[in-house]
């Protein structure tokens, strides 16, 4: 048991030794709740673009009227959840759930709260990503007869989603963060664990100090790994040139020595 002269780290190490579990099992939830959330969120986000960038038939007046609707609900939701900051939504969803008869398990409340947050920016994040995308791609894919939806998932989609990957990363590395709001409806994250461990003694300095390192350290290694998966998908600096699309063995690579023959014939 540490005493009245025990260092800053001595203290560190103790609660180390003493709160390590309860550490980890904190740390264990707000990964599960970012990562969760985050899914979710793109998810919601993903359809929420794809619904905002349709495009309302001319010759339908019940279409159009349905679309501007539409838009006009996921519009409200994208300002309303973008607008307030998350710990009041938090608040209003749990305790206004319960008022409506609906009790929530605090974990799943956590989870749902940070999916519908994150995917009120992931809406304008996919709708930007997809707006970049040439127009003359939409209007070649709409000449072959193919729908709003088989242009979204087959042409568009894959171009978006790499553009806005590094947005993508960092929603997951807020929601790392920002999920410590979550402890104000006793979901058991980092940050609620750290506050019974700090109660205990009375050492609150040096628990928050220990729970920063940890934050830290998950941004830290979740920034390396999304910073691999970009360079995966941007491929190789080098590029070898096939001639079939369908045989990445047909090599059309010529070398030098064919090059040097070819140039003897043309001078006979």
């Amino acid at each position: 048991m540490p005493n009245a002269s025990t260092s800053f780290f001595g203290w560190v190490t103790f609660l180390l030794n003493e709160y390590g579990e309860l550490f980890l099992r904190g740390t264990g939830m707000t990964l599960l709740i970012a990562l969760t959330g985050t899914a979710f969120g793109f998810a919601i986000g993903l359809l929420t673009a794809i619904f905002r960038t349709i495009t309302p038939k001319k010759d339908s007046l019940i279409h159009r009227g349905l679309l501007s609707i539409g838009k006009l609900l996921t519009s409200i939701y994208i300002q309303v959840f973008r607008g307030t900051p998350m710990i009041v939504q938090s608040v209003v969803i749990y305790y206004g759930a319960q008022y409506a008869g609906i009790y929530m398990q605090p974990t799943a409340a956590g989870i749902l709260i940070i999916s519908i947050n994150t995917g009120a920016y992931m809406a304008e994040i996919i709708r930007g990503g997809i707006v970049s995308v040439d127009k003359g791609q939409f209007e070649a894919a709409h000449a072959l007869g193919m729908t709003h939806w088989q242009t979204m998932t087959s042409v568009v989609l894959p171009q978006a989603i790499r553009n806005i990957l590094p947005s993508v990363g960092n929603e997951l590395i807020v929601n790392i963060k920002d999920s410590s709001v979550l402890n104000v409806i006793s979901v058991s994250e980092l940050f609620f664990q750290a506050k019974s461990a700090a109660g205990a003694y009375y050492r609150y300095f040096e628990v928050y100090f220990i729970i920063a390192v940890i934050y830290l350290i998950l941004t830290l290694t979740v920034s390396f790994i999304l910073r691999q998966i970009e360079k995966k998908m941007d491929g190789p600096d080098n590029y070898v040139i096939h001639g079939s699309q369908s045989d990445s063995r047909a090599d059309i690579r010529v070398s030098v020595e064919n090059e040097k023959e070819a140039v003897k014939r043309w001078n006979k």
